[in-house]
């Protein structure tokens, strides 16, 4: 696995009522400059961040955060009622980080708690990126389609087992790193041809294998938690975010479709889509800088 750039700092805080929950972060660049908290996919870990980015944080001078969410990485297991319950975590990670106001991207799964947070937290968020973000597919907001549809079968089932279904992977997944690279290769095999393009560069699949090496190894409930919360309803009203929302999507996205993405930015009060043609759901990682200048910008 080729080196990439580390995380400057990296652990993880008390959260909850009596604070014996923990949320695992990890921080690039530079702590002087304006906050990106960047919200992983699912599935995915507080390193899921490009290499680019990572790098681009330190050049331009930002503070560029990754958070785990629970159950996955260095964060406690714990069972939201609904998705916008995330953000009372989201805001106690901030105040002990020191952190006012942020800008924050939320890539697929992580783009509902994005948009939960710069609703509630509409007095401090800068600005707002989602790249491929999910859609709710139940509730007046809803549209049909897409791989959280399909699976929502499998909720019932993860209402009882997803958890020992959890432990049970992060217990594989500590022993798979012989294998872990073949089976990056193998997902890329199936997957549209921009995908594969981004999974044959090395640094990416170097991201890869270091997000799921020090995340999913040791807790991997978190991404059947999310698709308990992403068929429920959210806590919110899609038309009641009136943060500018920024929203990117690939046309050839074969797990969020682009109509998706269009349905959510027609719903939004304020908000610009940002067409990626021929790009697919996980490509959209490869345009990391691109996203970071336009949410900066919104700094100035």
């Amino acid at each position: 696995m080729i080196p990439i750039d580390r995380p400057k700092l990296e652990g993880s805080i008390a959260v909850g009522d009596d604070r014996r929950r923990r949320i695992g972060f990890s921080e690039f660049g530079s702590p002087e400059g304006p906050t990106v908290v960047w919200l992983h996919g699912t599935p995915g870990a507080r390193r899921q961040i490009p290499p680019e980015a990572r790098e681009y944080a330190e050049e331009r001078g930002f503070r560029l955060i990754g958070l785990d969410r629970p159950g996955v990485g260095s964060s406690t297991a714990h069972k939201y009622s609904s998705i916008a319950d995330f953000t009372t975590d989201f805001q106690t990670v901030l105040n002990t980080l020191g952190i006012d106001r942020f800008s924050v991207i939320g890539l697929s799964g992580g783009g509902p708690y994005s948009l939960a947070v710069s609703h509630f937290l509409a007095d401090r968020v800068v600005s707002t990126g989602i790249v491929g973000g999910v859609a709710p597919i139940n509730g007046p907001d809803a549209i049909q389609g897409g791989a959280v549809q399909l699976a929502q079968h499998a909720v019932p089932l993860l209402n009882v087992a997803g958890r020992p279904i959890g432990s049970l992977l992060s217990t594989a997944l500590g022993f798979a790193r012989p294998i872990a690279d073949p089976a990056i290769s193998l997902y890329g095999r199936f997957s549209p041809e921009a995908d594969r393009e981004l999974l044959s560069r090395p640094e990416f699949r170097a991201m890869f294998l270091d997000d799921l090496l020090h995340g999913g190894s040791r807790r991997m409930e978190a991404p059947f938690a999310d698709l308990q919360l992403f068929v429920r309803d959210w806590g919110f009203r899609i038309s009641d975010v009136d943060a500018y929302i920024h929203w990117w999507h690939g046309d050839a996205d074969n797990i969020i479709p682009f109509s998706h993405g269009q349905h959510m930015v027609e719903l939004l009060p304020h908000a610009e889509l940002h067409h990626m043609p021929s790009q697919s759901h996980i490509s959209g990682l490869g345009h990391s800088v691109e996203i970071l200048d336009v949410l900066l910008d919104a700094w100035a």
